[in-house]
């Protein structure tokens, strides 16, 4: 991934497209990701020229955005709805203690590793509540899969199949219960009527709090950055 040097580096996301005439940024309202659409034959460098021409437009945007957070040592991230301050310790694996979480390793691999913690705990979490309210309705979730998505919280084939954002993980566990009894009534109902939220409320009575949350919270989950590239 190109960076725009400065303080501090600007990560920018090339995208290619066969429908673009011209260079164009976005800085995304959810975390402040920046997208360079370039036509298909244009060269990387011209793409970062216009980035650098730019870049008082860019960090204006993402100062008014802010939130914005890095991982390392020392920072403090949201782990099932509470605060978490990650610190260094040996060993080979995570663990948690007190109002830490302690990972091992260099700093340079703090993002990844809390990354990887994160996905893990999400999967246990999702994967219980979901076979839960799948079983209250009498039906198998086929397959869960886990993304970095930021469009969307959950989704349901009409295969059975299961698909959440993992950072789900960082908000208390009852608005992920919430995304999970959401999506496992869409094995019953492949639509959002009112038969649908019939179904919701039948697995979540107390639905509108937990989506409450999310639309009021969710930007926050999504302003970390792990340094990995997901879908």
């Amino acid at each position: 991934m190109p960076v725009l040097p400065g303080t501090p580096p600007l990560d920018i996301t090339l995208r290619r497209s066969a429908r673009a005439r011209r260079f164009s940024l976005r800085v995304s309202a959810l975390d402040g990701r920046v997208t360079l659409s370039i036509p298909q034959r244009a060269r990387e460098a011209e793409a970062m020229e216009f980035a650098r021409q730019h870049e008082d437009w860019l960090r204006a945007a993402l100062a008014r955005q802010g939130g914005v957070a890095t991982i390392g040592f020392g920072t403090t991230l949201p782990i099932e709805g509470r605060d978490v301050v990650l610190a260094p310790a040996a060993g080979r694996s995570a663990q948690f203690r007190g109002d830490s979480l302690l990972l091992p390793g260099a700093e340079a691999q703090v993002a990844v590793r809390a990354a990887a913690y994160l996905r893990a705990l999400a999967r246990d979490r999702l994967a219980e509540a979901s076979d839960h309210y799948a079983g209250l309705l009498g039906r198998k979730v086929t397959r869960l899969t886990l993304r970095d998505t930021r469009s969307r919280w959950g989704s349901c084939s009409h295969t059975g199949a299961l698909m959440y954002s993992w950072r789900l993980i960082m908000a208390p566990p009852s608005v992920l219960r919430y995304v999970a009894a959401h999506e496992c009534a869409h094995l019953v109902e492949m639509n959002h009527s009112a038969d649908f939220w019939a179904v919701v409320a039948r697995l979540y009575p107390q639905w509108q709090k937990e989506r409450a949350w999310l639309h009021a919270n969710g930007p926050r989950l999504h302003s970390y950055r792990f340094g990995v590239t997901e879908a």
